[in-house]
Protein backbone atom coordinates (compact mmCIF):
# COMPACT_ATOMS: atom_id res chain seq x y z
CA UNK A 1 0.00 0.00 0.00
CA UNK A 2 1.67 3.42 -1.05
CA UNK A 3 1.60 6.12 1.60
CA UNK A 4 -0.64 8.13 -0.38
CA UNK A 5 -3.64 5.34 -0.44
CA UNK A 6 -3.00 4.49 3.23
CA UNK A 7 -4.83 6.91 5.29
CA UNK A 8 -3.41 8.79 8.47
CA UNK A 9 0.26 7.80 9.53
CA UNK A 10 2.08 8.31 12.43
CA UNK A 11 3.44 11.89 12.94
CA UNK A 12 7.12 12.54 11.94
CA UNK A 13 10.16 12.81 15.21
CA UNK A 14 9.89 16.14 17.06
CA UNK A 15 6.08 17.24 15.25
CA UNK A 16 2.69 17.41 17.35
CA UNK A 17 1.50 13.80 17.73
CA UNK A 18 -1.75 14.97 16.37
CA UNK A 19 -0.50 15.94 13.09
CA UNK A 20 0.66 14.36 9.84
CA UNK A 21 3.32 16.06 7.69
CA UNK A 22 0.12 17.36 5.69
CA UNK A 23 -1.37 19.14 8.45
CA UNK A 24 1.21 20.76 8.97
CA UNK A 25 1.96 22.32 5.67
CA UNK A 26 -1.58 23.07 5.10
CA UNK A 27 -1.63 24.53 8.72
CA UNK A 28 1.68 26.73 7.70
CA UNK A 29 -0.21 28.00 4.58
CA UNK A 30 -3.14 28.92 6.46
CA UNK A 31 -0.50 30.75 9.09
CA UNK A 32 2.01 32.84 6.70
CA UNK A 33 0.15 32.92 3.13
CA UNK A 34 -1.37 36.08 1.91
CA UNK A 35 -5.11 36.28 2.88
CA UNK A 36 -5.80 36.43 -0.75
CA UNK A 37 -3.86 33.32 -1.44
CA UNK A 38 -5.46 29.76 -2.57
CA UNK A 39 -5.15 27.13 0.25
CA UNK A 40 -4.19 23.66 0.25
CA UNK A 41 -6.75 22.55 2.90
CA UNK A 42 -9.28 24.61 1.09
CA UNK A 43 -9.28 23.51 -2.08
CA UNK A 44 -12.38 22.54 -4.08
CA UNK A 45 -11.46 19.00 -5.11
CA UNK A 46 -11.25 16.78 -7.45
CA UNK A 47 -12.91 14.94 -10.23
CA UNK A 48 -13.24 12.42 -8.66
CA UNK A 49 -12.94 11.62 -4.50
CA UNK A 50 -9.62 9.59 -3.47
CA UNK A 51 -7.63 9.51 -0.43
CA UNK A 52 -5.54 12.60 0.58
CA UNK A 53 -1.75 11.93 0.77
CA UNK A 54 -0.18 12.56 4.60
CA UNK A 55 3.12 14.02 3.39
CA UNK A 56 2.62 16.05 0.59
CA UNK A 57 -0.57 18.84 0.21
CA UNK A 58 -3.42 18.41 -3.17
CA UNK A 59 -1.40 20.98 -4.78
CA UNK A 60 1.78 18.63 -4.30
CA UNK A 61 0.67 16.29 -5.58
CA UNK A 62 -0.86 17.63 -8.19
CA UNK A 63 2.81 18.97 -9.45
CA UNK A 64 4.53 15.44 -8.92
CA UNK A 65 1.54 14.01 -11.03
CA UNK A 66 2.31 16.48 -13.81
CA UNK A 67 6.11 15.65 -13.94
CA UNK A 68 5.62 12.48 -14.26
CA UNK A 69 2.85 11.75 -16.71
CA UNK A 70 3.81 11.34 -20.36
CA UNK A 71 2.35 14.34 -21.94
CA UNK A 72 5.06 16.30 -19.99
CA UNK A 73 8.08 14.36 -21.16
CA UNK A 74 6.97 15.11 -24.86
CA UNK A 75 7.28 18.30 -24.40
CA UNK A 76 11.11 18.14 -24.70
CA UNK A 77 10.61 17.06 -28.31
CA UNK A 78 8.47 19.61 -29.21
CA UNK A 79 8.50 23.18 -30.98
CA UNK A 80 8.98 26.54 -29.11
CA UNK A 81 9.34 28.77 -31.93
CA UNK A 82 12.30 27.39 -33.97
CA UNK A 83 10.71 24.10 -36.04
CA UNK A 84 13.48 21.67 -35.32
CA UNK A 85 16.76 23.64 -34.40
CA UNK A 86 19.86 22.03 -35.51
CA UNK A 87 21.81 24.17 -32.52
CA UNK A 88 21.69 23.01 -29.24
CA UNK A 89 20.36 26.44 -27.03
CA UNK A 90 17.12 26.99 -28.71
CA UNK A 91 13.72 26.82 -26.54
CA UNK A 92 11.81 24.06 -26.51
CA UNK A 93 8.90 23.31 -25.31
CA UNK A 94 9.43 22.05 -22.18
CA UNK A 95 12.76 24.68 -21.82
CA UNK A 96 9.57 27.07 -22.23
CA UNK A 97 7.17 25.10 -19.55
CA UNK A 98 10.26 25.15 -16.59
CA UNK A 99 10.75 29.16 -17.40
CA UNK A 100 7.30 29.70 -16.29
CA UNK A 101 7.45 27.83 -13.66
CA UNK A 102 10.81 29.77 -12.16
CA UNK A 103 9.25 32.88 -12.72
CA UNK A 104 5.72 32.01 -11.56
CA UNK A 105 7.27 30.80 -8.28
CA UNK A 106 9.24 33.47 -7.82
CA UNK A 107 6.49 36.45 -8.28
CA UNK A 108 4.16 33.92 -5.74
CA UNK A 109 6.54 33.74 -2.92
CA UNK A 110 7.07 37.42 -3.23
CA UNK A 111 3.24 38.16 -2.67
CA UNK A 112 3.05 35.29 -0.47
CA UNK A 113 0.76 33.19 -2.47
CA UNK A 114 0.76 29.58 -2.93
CA UNK A 115 4.21 28.05 -4.80
CA UNK A 116 2.84 24.75 -5.17
CA UNK A 117 -0.42 25.35 -7.08
CA UNK A 118 1.40 28.41 -8.98
CA UNK A 119 4.22 25.61 -10.28
CA UNK A 120 1.76 22.76 -11.05
CA UNK A 121 -0.14 24.91 -13.06
CA UNK A 122 2.42 26.38 -14.82
CA UNK A 123 3.72 23.18 -15.02
CA UNK A 124 0.73 21.53 -17.04
CA UNK A 125 -0.24 24.58 -18.99
CA UNK A 126 1.20 23.87 -22.64
CA UNK A 127 0.74 19.80 -21.80
CA UNK A 128 -1.75 19.96 -25.33
CA UNK A 129 0.54 21.99 -27.26
CA UNK A 130 1.05 20.28 -30.78
CA UNK A 131 3.93 19.17 -32.48
CA UNK A 132 5.66 22.11 -34.78
CA UNK A 133 4.45 25.20 -32.20
CA UNK A 134 2.36 28.06 -33.23
CA UNK A 135 2.15 26.66 -36.73
CA UNK A 136 1.10 22.95 -35.85
CA UNK A 137 -1.52 24.37 -33.79
CA UNK A 138 -3.11 26.31 -36.92
CA UNK A 139 -2.94 24.04 -39.34
CA UNK A 140 -4.48 21.29 -36.77
CA UNK A 141 -7.23 23.34 -36.14
CA UNK A 142 -7.87 24.11 -39.91
CA UNK A 143 -8.20 20.54 -41.17
CA UNK A 144 -10.25 19.01 -37.58
CA UNK A 145 -12.85 21.68 -38.42
CA UNK A 146 -12.79 19.94 -42.30
CA UNK A 147 -14.74 16.63 -40.02
CA UNK A 148 -15.99 18.53 -37.82
CA UNK A 149 -17.08 22.00 -38.22
CA UNK A 150 -18.41 22.72 -34.83
CA UNK A 151 -14.94 21.84 -33.31
CA UNK A 152 -11.56 23.53 -33.49
CA UNK A 153 -8.31 23.14 -31.76
CA UNK A 154 -6.50 25.55 -28.86
CA UNK A 155 -3.61 24.58 -26.84
CA UNK A 156 -5.73 25.08 -23.90
CA UNK A 157 -8.21 23.62 -23.81
CA UNK A 158 -6.44 20.25 -25.05
CA UNK A 159 -4.19 21.14 -22.25
CA UNK A 160 -7.13 20.56 -19.81
CA UNK A 161 -8.23 17.47 -22.25
CA UNK A 162 -4.86 15.91 -21.61
CA UNK A 163 -5.01 15.87 -17.93
CA UNK A 164 -9.18 15.27 -17.88
CA UNK A 165 -8.88 12.26 -20.00
CA UNK A 166 -5.82 11.55 -22.19
CA UNK A 167 -3.12 10.44 -20.05
CA UNK A 168 -3.35 7.40 -17.97
CA UNK A 169 -4.88 5.35 -20.36
CA UNK A 170 -8.46 7.32 -20.50
CA UNK A 171 -8.25 7.97 -16.64
CA UNK A 172 -6.55 11.39 -16.67
CA UNK A 173 -4.82 12.77 -13.45
CA UNK A 174 -7.62 13.44 -11.62
CA UNK A 175 -6.61 17.07 -10.70
CA UNK A 176 -7.38 19.88 -8.64
CA UNK A 177 -10.57 21.65 -9.74
CA UNK A 178 -7.95 25.03 -9.19
CA UNK A 179 -4.93 23.24 -10.73
CA UNK A 180 -7.47 22.39 -14.10
CA UNK A 181 -8.71 25.85 -14.27
CA UNK A 182 -5.76 28.00 -14.31
CA UNK A 183 -4.55 25.17 -17.25
CA UNK A 184 -7.98 26.59 -18.94
CA UNK A 185 -7.28 29.88 -18.29
CA UNK A 186 -4.08 30.49 -19.09
CA UNK A 187 -3.77 31.13 -22.96
CA UNK A 188 -3.98 34.74 -24.27
CA UNK A 189 -3.47 34.60 -27.88
CA UNK A 190 -2.36 37.73 -29.22
CA UNK A 191 -4.20 39.42 -26.45
CA UNK A 192 -2.81 42.60 -24.66
CA UNK A 193 -2.62 42.39 -20.89
CA UNK A 194 -4.35 42.44 -18.56
CA UNK A 195 -6.91 40.27 -20.07
CA UNK A 196 -10.09 41.07 -18.45
CA UNK A 197 -12.42 38.20 -19.72
CA UNK A 198 -11.59 34.41 -18.66
CA UNK A 199 -9.37 35.23 -16.00
CA UNK A 200 -8.32 32.29 -13.92
CA UNK A 201 -10.01 32.49 -10.74
CA UNK A 202 -7.06 31.97 -8.42
CA UNK A 203 -4.54 34.47 -8.37
CA UNK A 204 -2.15 31.73 -8.80
CA UNK A 205 -3.37 30.93 -12.10
CA UNK A 206 -3.40 34.78 -12.78
CA UNK A 207 0.55 34.98 -11.91
CA UNK A 208 1.18 31.62 -14.54
CA UNK A 209 -0.78 33.83 -17.10
CA UNK A 210 1.86 36.72 -16.68
CA UNK A 211 4.73 34.38 -16.04
CA UNK A 212 3.95 32.59 -19.44
CA UNK A 213 3.71 36.09 -21.49
CA UNK A 214 7.41 37.51 -19.46
CA UNK A 215 9.02 34.20 -20.49
CA UNK A 216 8.04 33.61 -23.91
CA UNK A 217 8.55 37.40 -24.92
CA UNK A 218 12.30 37.38 -23.25
CA UNK A 219 13.35 33.96 -24.08
CA UNK A 220 11.93 34.38 -28.02
CA UNK A 221 14.05 37.57 -27.97
CA UNK A 222 16.99 35.66 -27.07
CA UNK A 223 16.85 32.80 -29.80
CA UNK A 224 15.61 34.97 -32.07
CA UNK A 225 18.70 37.36 -31.87
CA UNK A 226 20.26 33.95 -31.63
CA UNK A 227 18.77 33.16 -34.88
CA UNK A 228 19.78 36.38 -36.70
CA UNK A 229 15.75 37.29 -37.65
CA UNK A 230 16.67 40.43 -35.36
CA UNK A 231 19.31 42.40 -33.82
CA UNK A 232 19.82 44.42 -30.78
CA UNK A 233 18.99 47.35 -32.53
CA UNK A 234 15.67 46.25 -34.32
CA UNK A 235 14.30 46.50 -30.79
CA UNK A 236 11.55 49.32 -29.70
CA UNK A 237 13.71 51.38 -28.29
CA UNK A 238 11.21 52.96 -26.14
CA UNK A 239 10.28 49.46 -24.90
CA UNK A 240 14.18 48.99 -23.92
CA UNK A 241 14.12 52.15 -22.31
CA UNK A 242 11.20 51.02 -20.00
CA UNK A 243 12.05 47.46 -19.83
CA UNK A 244 15.94 47.20 -20.07
CA UNK A 245 18.73 46.80 -22.63
CA UNK A 246 19.19 42.75 -21.33
CA UNK A 247 17.53 39.27 -21.19
CA UNK A 248 17.96 39.37 -17.32
CA UNK A 249 17.23 43.25 -17.17
CA UNK A 250 13.91 42.97 -18.93
CA UNK A 251 12.75 39.87 -17.01
CA UNK A 252 13.96 41.40 -13.71
CA UNK A 253 11.62 44.76 -14.60
CA UNK A 254 7.90 42.81 -14.99
CA UNK A 255 8.85 40.89 -12.10
CA UNK A 256 9.72 43.27 -9.62
CA UNK A 257 6.65 45.66 -11.36
CA UNK A 258 3.86 42.84 -10.91
CA UNK A 259 4.62 41.94 -7.53
CA UNK A 260 5.39 46.39 -6.87
CA UNK A 261 1.87 46.46 -7.96
CA UNK A 262 -0.07 43.27 -6.94
CA UNK A 263 1.05 43.13 -3.13
CA UNK A 264 -1.81 43.11 -0.25
CA UNK A 265 -3.93 43.37 -3.59
CA UNK A 266 -6.90 40.93 -4.84
CA UNK A 267 -5.23 41.11 -8.22
CA UNK A 268 -2.44 40.82 -10.15
CA UNK A 269 -1.64 43.09 -12.43
CA UNK A 270 1.33 45.28 -13.73
CA UNK A 271 1.90 49.19 -14.09
CA UNK A 272 0.57 51.20 -17.08
CA UNK A 273 4.21 51.86 -18.08
CA UNK A 274 5.81 48.07 -18.13
CA UNK A 275 2.41 47.07 -18.97
CA UNK A 276 2.54 49.20 -22.14
CA UNK A 277 6.13 48.41 -22.86
CA UNK A 278 5.09 44.62 -22.34
CA UNK A 279 2.31 44.62 -24.62
CA UNK A 280 4.58 46.38 -27.35
CA UNK A 281 7.02 44.33 -27.30
CA UNK A 282 5.03 41.38 -27.87
CA UNK A 283 3.28 42.81 -30.22
CA UNK A 284 7.05 43.21 -32.25
CA UNK A 285 7.55 39.65 -31.48
CA UNK A 286 4.33 38.74 -33.63
CA UNK A 287 5.20 41.10 -36.69
CA UNK A 288 9.18 40.26 -36.98
CA UNK A 289 9.47 37.10 -35.60
CA UNK A 290 6.75 34.21 -35.20
CA UNK A 291 5.61 35.45 -38.62
CA UNK A 292 9.03 36.02 -40.32
CA UNK A 293 10.28 32.64 -39.34
CA UNK A 294 7.65 30.63 -40.86
CA UNK A 295 7.26 32.98 -43.63
CA UNK A 296 11.22 33.46 -44.24
CA UNK A 297 11.81 29.30 -44.68
CA UNK A 298 8.53 28.32 -46.11
CA UNK A 299 8.20 26.09 -42.43
CA UNK A 300 4.70 26.99 -42.18
CA UNK A 301 3.20 25.46 -45.57
CA UNK A 302 5.50 22.21 -44.73
CA UNK A 303 3.91 21.90 -41.19
CA UNK A 304 0.52 22.44 -42.41
CA UNK A 305 0.40 19.71 -45.54
CA UNK A 306 2.53 17.44 -43.31
CA UNK A 307 -0.26 17.82 -40.48
CA UNK A 308 -3.06 18.41 -42.93
CA UNK A 309 -2.04 14.82 -45.33
CA UNK A 310 -1.69 12.82 -41.64
CA UNK A 311 -5.22 13.71 -40.22
CA UNK A 312 -7.14 12.83 -43.86
CA UNK A 313 -4.70 9.97 -44.21
CA UNK A 314 -5.85 8.57 -40.57
CA UNK A 315 -9.68 9.94 -41.09
CA UNK A 316 -9.93 7.27 -44.02
CA UNK A 317 -7.92 4.31 -42.32
CA UNK A 318 -8.63 4.58 -38.81
CA UNK A 319 -6.67 1.33 -37.99
CA UNK A 320 -3.72 3.70 -38.15
CA UNK A 321 -4.91 5.23 -35.02
CA UNK A 322 -4.91 3.53 -31.13
CA UNK A 323 -8.63 3.90 -30.65
CA UNK A 324 -9.35 4.21 -34.02
CA UNK A 325 -11.45 1.54 -35.18
CA UNK A 326 -13.49 1.90 -32.07
CA UNK A 327 -13.83 5.95 -32.35
CA UNK A 328 -15.18 5.22 -35.52
CA UNK A 329 -17.84 2.65 -35.10
CA UNK A 330 -19.51 5.69 -33.07
CA UNK A 331 -19.57 8.46 -36.13
CA UNK A 332 -17.35 10.25 -38.16
CA UNK A 333 -16.85 13.37 -35.43
CA UNK A 334 -15.77 10.88 -32.88
CA UNK A 335 -12.97 9.59 -35.03
CA UNK A 336 -12.37 13.16 -35.68
CA UNK A 337 -11.71 14.14 -32.17
CA UNK A 338 -9.28 10.71 -31.89
CA UNK A 339 -7.29 11.61 -34.98
CA UNK A 340 -7.20 15.33 -33.07
CA UNK A 341 -5.32 13.57 -29.83
CA UNK A 342 -3.22 11.17 -31.56
CA UNK A 343 -1.86 14.27 -33.53
CA UNK A 344 -1.45 17.03 -31.36
CA UNK A 345 0.03 14.33 -28.78
CA UNK A 346 2.76 14.01 -31.28
CA UNK A 347 6.70 14.85 -31.06
CA UNK A 348 8.12 17.41 -34.01
CA UNK A 349 10.34 14.07 -34.62
CA UNK A 350 7.73 11.32 -34.33
CA UNK A 351 4.83 13.32 -36.59
CA UNK A 352 7.71 13.57 -38.95
CA UNK A 353 8.42 10.07 -39.38
CA UNK A 354 5.48 9.25 -39.38
CA UNK A 355 4.76 11.34 -42.37
CA UNK A 356 7.49 10.02 -44.07
CA UNK A 357 6.49 6.31 -43.67
CA UNK A 358 3.20 7.04 -45.10
CA UNK A 359 3.85 9.49 -47.62
CA UNK A 360 7.63 9.46 -48.61
CA UNK A 361 8.24 6.74 -51.14
CA UNK A 362 11.04 4.14 -50.02
CA UNK A 363 14.27 2.83 -51.67
CA UNK A 364 13.66 -0.86 -53.73
CA UNK A 365 15.80 -3.44 -52.39
CA UNK A 366 17.20 -6.09 -55.07
CA UNK A 367 17.44 -9.49 -53.99
CA UNK A 368 20.82 -10.67 -53.99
Amino acid sequence: MSLCSAGKTPALPGSPAEMIPREQTEQIESDILSPFAAKSAQSRGRQRPEPQCPIRTVFQRDRDRIIHCKAFRRLSHKTQVFIAPEADHYRTRLTHTLEVAQIGRTIARALRLNEDLTEAIALGHDLGHTPFGHAGEAALDAVYREFDPEAGFHHAEQSLRVVEVLEKEGEGLNLTHEVRDGIRAHSKGMDDLPRNSERPETLEGCVVMYADRIAYINHDIDDALRGGLVTEDCLPPDCIAVLGDTHARRITTMVSDIVANSHDRPEIRMGPAVEEATNRLKDFLYDRVYRAAALSTGESERVNRLLTDLFRLYMSQPDLVPGGCEAAASGPKALARRVCDHLAGMTDRFAAQQFQHHFVPRRWRAAD
